[in-house]
C-alpha cells in the first residue's frame, strides 16, 4: 500500500505540475496563448475560462476527502488534454507537434488508476 501512495503522489505531482503550468502560462503569456489557439482555430476568449478551470481541477485534487470532485476534476482535466490532443491532429499540424501530449494523458490516466488503487485497493 505505501508504494501505491508513493507511485500515487509522484506520478500525480507531475500530472498536476504540468496543468498548473500550464493553466498559469496561458493567464500569464496571453500573446502566446492567443497564437497557439488561432492556430488550431479555437476562439481565444476560451483561454481565461480554460485556464481557470485548470487550476481549479488542481485544487480539487490536491484537497482531501471530496471524492466526487476529484472525479470530476479528472475528468476534466483528461477531457482538455484529449481535446487539445484531437485539435491539433484535425488542423493537420505534425505529430511530432501534438504527440507529447498522449504522454501528458498516459501520465494522467496513471495517476487516476493509482487514486482508485490508493483509496479502495480491494476494488482496484
Amino acid at each position: 500500500m505505501k508504494r501505491i501512495k508513493i507511485a500515487y503522489w509522484i506520478v500525480t505531482g507531475i500530472f498536476l505540475l504540468m496543468m498548473t503550468f500550464s493553466g498559469i502560462a496561458s493567464l500569464v503569456s496571453r500573446e502566446q496563448s492567443i497564437k497557439v489557439f488561432d492556430s488550431i482555430h479555437m476562439p481565444s476568449y476560451l483561454i481565461p475560462f480554460i485556464s481557470i478551470a485548470k487550476l481549479l481541477g488542481v485544487i480539487a485534487i490536491l484537497v482531501p476527502g471530496y471524492p466526487r470532485l476529484k472525479e470530476w476534476a479528472y475528468a476534466g482535466l483528461i477531457y482538455d488534454l484529449i481535446g487539445a490532443a484531437y485539435c491539433n491532429y484535425a488542423v493537420g499540424k505534425p505529430t511530432g507537434e501534438w504527440a507529447p501530449i498522449l504522454i501528458f494523458l498516459a501520465i494522467a490516466f496513471t495517476s487516476y488508476f493509482l487514486y482508485h488503487k490508493k483509496v479502495s485497493p480491494q476494488l482496484a
